[in-house]
């Protein structure tokens, strides 16, 4: 699996500025790509375009070898805010994108348990949604995810809304998960801090594109107070900084 933008632009109707320009980049299956930039530098759009939400002004988005021309299986998304049913209960939500694309009843069930005890929720599986706090609905929302098998699966600031302590110990789960599964990522975050915890390679953006892709070459799991961790982030961050977003 690889997904490969190629000159990818995007200009909005209400705007003569470009959001994003020429943006070249590729992911390669397993990987964990998270891209971080300041606010406006357009990272949510480089993910809606992916996700085929939005189409881009100019250039191409292949994954395996295939146009993106609109949404599709083959890539889910997971965005800040959960959106789950709340009409529903845990593990009917985790089933539902299962239950659409035609999986077995009992295949459903299954995969369902599987990544719910992956998230340590397994025992929550008949809780009704407003029963579980924040971060539980979003340990949910990313048992929902996994349960697809998507080739890429898309994360838009999943944790932002969260406070430190729940999004710290959620992006530790996450990369336990990711060290189990090996699915392949890409990971929209504000957080340099997170990015180098969790990320192969990290792409920074400015309003100009991509500045700069940094290679994070850390063994897991991967500890913030480490030096080596503490120097990526130095790095990161200084490549980040000073660049003025629209």
């Amino acid at each position: 699996m690889s997904l490969v933008l190629r000159n990818v632009s995007k200009v909005f109707e209400d705007s003569k500025e470009d959001v994003l320009n020429e943006i070249n980049l590729e992911i390669d299956k397993g990987e964990f790509v998270c891209v971080v930039g300041q606010s406006g530098c357009g990272k949510s759009t480089l993910l809606n375009l992916i996700a085929g939400l939005e189409k881009p002004t100019e250039g191409e988005i292949l994954l395996n070898s295939h146009p993106v021309t609109g949404p599709g299986a083959d890539r889910i998304v997971m965005f800040q805010e959960h959106a789950l049913f709340p009409w529903m209960n845990v593990i009917q939500n985790v089933e539902f994108g299962m239950k659409l694309a035609g999986f077995p009843q009992n295949e459903q069930e299954e995969r369902a348990l599987t990544y719910l005890r992956m998230v340590g929720l397994e025992e929550y599986k008949n809780y009704a949604i407003h029963q579980l706090s924040g971060g539980m609905r979003q340990r949910v929302a990313l048992a929902r995810a996994l349960t697809l098998d998507s080739e890429i699966l898309l994360m838009d600031e999943p944790f932002s809304a969260l406070d430190k302590q729940t999004s710290n110990r959620l992006r530790e789960e996450l990369q336990e998960i990711w060290m189990k599964t090996k699915r392949t990522v890409l990971f929209i975050t504000h957080s340099v801090e997170e990015a180098v915890y969790l990320a192969d390679r990290v792409v920074v953006m400015s309003p100009a594109g991509i500045t700069d892709i940094v290679s994070v070459e850390l063994e897991r799991p991967r500890y913030v107070y480490d030096e080596k961790f503490v120097e990526y982030r130095h790095k990161i961050l200084e490549k980040v900084e000073g660049k003025v977003c629209p």
